[in-house]
Parts: structure tokens; C-alpha cells; sequence
């Protein structure tokens, strides 16, 4: 028989966190951690969280506005919605669970400008929002006697059944296998898709992967957005890059180019609070025109201790990488950053497959459309776990259905998975779909893709961590590639 659990959440982000603290105590859940808990995309966000906590200065329609133009008025209006009117009440009850946002000298909530905003609505907490919000989640997760952590754990296998799930779970020690009622899946980007990204290394579009393999619909997965400000070192850039945050630009930064000349106004009125697609297009375009792919943020011309009071973080990895951002110029270079499409989810985070639920950037609720405002991320985050988890709770009050069926155990045996095939999924994404995406390198990067993709599937392999990610780079590599060739076909579905 066996472990059944009523619920089980895949990822330690800000969505898998806040869902967990939302249900009752009588729910028992388990909380299964890719890496180390504090390790996620949410705990290197910067900026902050966008909210109209300010009524008086700011409103909701102001919000859905900015976030409209954005994305090119490609969301969902019902979604965003829900996102702008409920998402202030989520952000305040942060404070209640320990969250510190900066205030002003006068004890109030100390709001900035971040670019695609009409108004200063974003909350902060110096320039590490999201570490603050996910070490305080982890606080009250530990707390919760009904929550079981299991760190260092991969979902290997998701086998429907009647009344719920099986899992296997790959750990340290060995292949374990659960059940449970309820599935939310919370795991995050597909950044390790591309040579180079902002983020961390568990970004392996793992939770997508294991709903498209149960037949959940996977929508606009090449909605994918590129951070104009990614740090750009002088010496090779590493894979993971330092992103310089929003918040900069929103603080009178102002980008230059290989001349030490600003160019925005050569692409968009906007300059460089345009939304982070136009600027990282402006970027492409700027580096074609002068035949250079050096640019940079300034922001030294503002006082030495405000840049180190507002922006500690940034100032300490830029000046460990040689770079005092008081006195010099920040090397910059668009790099992958979010990820708009995923597992089409309702309103509730709930997909067509029974029990299924996805939360977070691994989701496609919609808010975003083509592109993400800035600091909205950690807002949906919060709005759809909560959403889910009160929806799963609701449907657990009524009824706990017993879970029948036969196990099926995935097999196991087989040879270690050979190198490269990573390496090579990264190369074809970075050359066909960066920024802006070469047609030609997209059809026969999707030939090879598919390639990897079916011999990952068909050899026997041992079962791995390795195996299980690269499996999901290449499934995602796929879906991102298939969706961008119907585009360029004309597909009415992808038009």
C-alpha cells in the first residue's frame, strides 16, 4: 500500500510555498523539492511585486492597462482581472507572514517605477524581493505540521488513476513511490532551454514536460521573453546571468550604446521604460546599426549611497565582477528570462486532466500575453496558487476518494545517458529562437530536436536526474519550435 497523500505540490517557488500555507491543517501535503528549498526563479527576482495597494494615486484599471499594452493585448481579460483586483490583498497579507517591504521615512509602503508602469506600484524590499518573500514562505511551510518536504527530489513519473495519482519520485537514495489525490504542479521556467539565462539551474520545464506526457494542452509556449539588462561579463559570459533589474531603469538608468550614446529614442518614445521586449529589440536592432554587441546601464550619475541603499545586491555582484556601478557603465546583453505560455490552466489553476493543477511560470493563465510587465510574475504567482489551493480544499471538504488501480513503475535499468545532448538543445535554441527568431534555424533546429527528442524516449536509459531533464529541455525545446513553424505557416491556430 501506498503513502497517500491528499495533495502533492511540485516546487519550492513563491507559487508551490504559498499554495502549501493555504490549505487546512486536516490536508495532508506533500512539498517535493527539485534541489534545496530556497533554490527557485522566485528567490532571484528582483524588482518586487506589482500590486495597487495605493488607491488613492493608482487604480485598477490603470494596471490592466499597462498590462495589456505590454502584451500586446494577447491576455486574458477575465485572468488578468482576477490577477489586478485580488492580487492586493495577497501582497498585504505578505506583511501578515513576516514579508519586510520598504517603507519611507513616514512608516509607509515605499512604492517604484518600473518600466511599461504608468504609476509607482511596485513593492520592494531593497533589490532581493523575492529571496524576502521565499525565505518567509519557507518559515511558515516549516511550521505546518501537516506539510512533508522532501528536498533533493524529482517527480519521474505521474500515472493517472482513479481518484487521483501515483508518483514516483526519484531521490538521492532511490526511486519512491506515492499517491495522491490532488497534483499542483509549481516548477518553474524552461530558462536552461537556452545557452544563456537568468534562471537558476532547475529550470528545466520539468513540470510541463510531465503534464504534456499525460496529454494536458500546452499553450503558447513560445511566448517567451528576453531581459534586456542581463549582466554581460567582460570575459565569457557564464551560463546563469546576473540580471540587473527593472527597478534600475525605473531609478533614471539610461542605456547606451558601443559609443556611450543613448538610442532608445531612435525605437520607442517610451525610451528605456519601454516594455522589456521593445527594448530587447531595440537592443538587436541598435547592435546591427553600429555592427556592436556592447551596451550598457548607467546609473552613476545618481548619489553613490542611494545606488548602494536601493541597490545592494546588484552593487555587491557587479563590483565582486570588476564593476563599480557608482562610478562605471554596466556591461549589459539581452538573455532569457520568463516564460508567458505553459499548462493551460481556468481561473482555479485547474487543467482538463482530473486532479491536475499548474501554478506559476510553468502555467499559462494568460495574464501575460506576448510579454510580461515587469514584477507581475511574483503577483500571479501568488493569486493562482492561492486560487488553486482553496479550490483543491473546497473539493477535499465533500468528498476524499480512495485511490484505486495498478501501479505502474517506470523502468529504471538501461545505460547513463550520453553528453551533449544538452548542450546541443541549448545551441539550437539560442541560434533560431533568440529575441528575434531566424525562420531558417527553427525548421532545421526542429528536425534535430525531434531527433533527440525520440531517442531520448525510446533508448532505455538509466532513470536519472540527468536523463529526466534532459528529457524534459528536449520536450519543451519541441513544443516551443513546433508552435513558432505553424506561426510561420499561417496556422489560424498560432496566427
Amino acid at each position: 500500500m501506498l503513502e497517500t497523500y491528499d495533495v502533492i505540490i511540485a516546487g519550492t517557488g513563491a507559487a508551490g510555498l504559498y499554495a502549501a500555507l493555504h490549505f487546512d491543517e486536516n490536508v495532508r501535503v506533500l512539498l517535493v523539492c527539485k534541489r534545496e528549498m530556497a533554490l527557485s526563479n522566485s528567490s532571484l527576482a528582483q524588482g518586487g511585486v506589482a500590486a495597487v495597494v495605493d488607491r488613492k494615486h493608482d487604480n485598477y484599471k490603470l494596471h490592466i492597462a499597462d498590462t495589456l499594452i505590454a502584451g500586446g493585448y494577447k491576455n486574458k481579460m477575465d485572468s488578468l482581472e482576477v490577477l489586478v483586483t485580488e492580487g492586493p490583498d495577497d501582497v498585504l497579507h505578505l506583511l501578515d507572514l513576516g514579508v519586510d517591504f520598504d517603507e519611507d521615512a513616514g512608516g509607509h509602503l515605499q512604492m517604484t517605477l518600473e518600466a511599461g508602469h504608468s504609476r509607482n506600484r511596485i513593492l520592494h524590499h531593497k533589490d532581493s524581493t523575492g529571496k524576502e518573500i521565499v525565505d518567509k514562505l519557507i518559515i511558515k511551510v516549516l511550521e505546518k505540521k501537516n506539510i512533508t518536504l522532501m528536498e533533493n527530489t524529482m517527480i519521474c513519473h505521474l500515472q493517472q488513476a482513479e481518484g487521483g495519482f501515483y508518483i514516483t519520485l526519484l531521490t538521492e537514495q532511490g526511486l519512491e513511490a506515492v499517491a495522491a489525490r490532488y497534483c499542483v504542479l509549481a516548477t518553474g521556467g524552461i530558462g536552461r532551454v537556452y545557452e544563456y539565462t537568468t534562471n537558476s539551474k532547475i529550470a528545466t520545464g520539468d513540470g510541463i514536460a510531465l503534464a504534456y506526457d499525460l496529454g494536458a494542452p500546452i499553450k503558447n509556449l513560445s511566448f517567451i521573453q528576453f531581459h534586456p539588462t542581463a549582466f554581460a561579463a567582460k570575459r565569457g559570459r557564464e551560463r546563469e546571468c546576473f540580471l540587473i533589474s527593472e527597478a534600475v531603469r525605473g531609478e533614471g538608468a539610461v542605456l547606451l550604446n558601443c559609443c556611450g550614446e543613448r538610442f532608445m529614442d531612435r525605437y520607442d518614445s517610451r525610451l528605456e521604460l519601454a516594455p522589456r521586449d521593445v527594448v530587447s529589440r531595440a537592443i538587436m536592432q541598435e547592435a546591427r546599426r553600429t555592427g556592436s554587441s556592447e551596451f550598457y546601464l548607467d546609473i552613476s550619475f545618481k548619489d553613490a549611497e542611494f545606488i548602494k541603499s536601493r541597490f545592494p545586491m546588484i552593487y555587491d555582484r557587479c563590483y565582486q565582477a570588476g564593476v563599480d556601478i557608482t562610478k562605471e557603465k554596466i556591461p549589459i546583453f539581452p538573455c532569457q528570462h520568463y516564460l508567458m505560455g505553459g499548462i493551460d490552466v481556468n481561473l482555479y489553476g485547474q487543467t482538463p486532466i482530473e486532479g491536475l493543477y499548474a501554478v506559476g511560470e510553468c502555467s499559462h493563465s494568460g495574464v501575460h500575453g506576448l510579454n510580461r510587465l515587469a514584477s507581475n510574475s511574483l503577483l500571479e504567482a501568488l493569486v493562482f496558487s492561492r486560487r488553486a489551493a482553496l479550490h483543491i480544499g473546497k473539493k477535499l471538504k465533500k468528498e476524499r476518494k480512495e485511490i484505486h488501480g495498478e501501479y505502474m513503475p517506470p523502468a529504471t535499468e538501461g545505460q547513463p545517458i550520453p553528453k551533449g545532448f544538452r548542450s546541443q538543445i541549448r545551441d539550437i535554441m539560442q541560434s533560431a529562437y533568440f529575441v528575434v527568431p531566424n525562420a531558417i534555424a527553427v525548421r532545421e533546429g526542429l528536425i534535430r530536436i525531434e531527433q533527440i527528442y525520440n531517442l531520448l524516449k525510446n533508448s532505455p536509459y538509466e532513470l536519472s536526474f540527468d536523463y529526466i531533464e534532459a528529457c524534459s529541455l528536449a520536450t519543451v525545446a519541441k513544443i516551443v519550435l513546433e508552435e513558432y513553424r505553424k506561426t510561420l505557416e499561417g496556422s489560424p491556430e498560432n496566427a
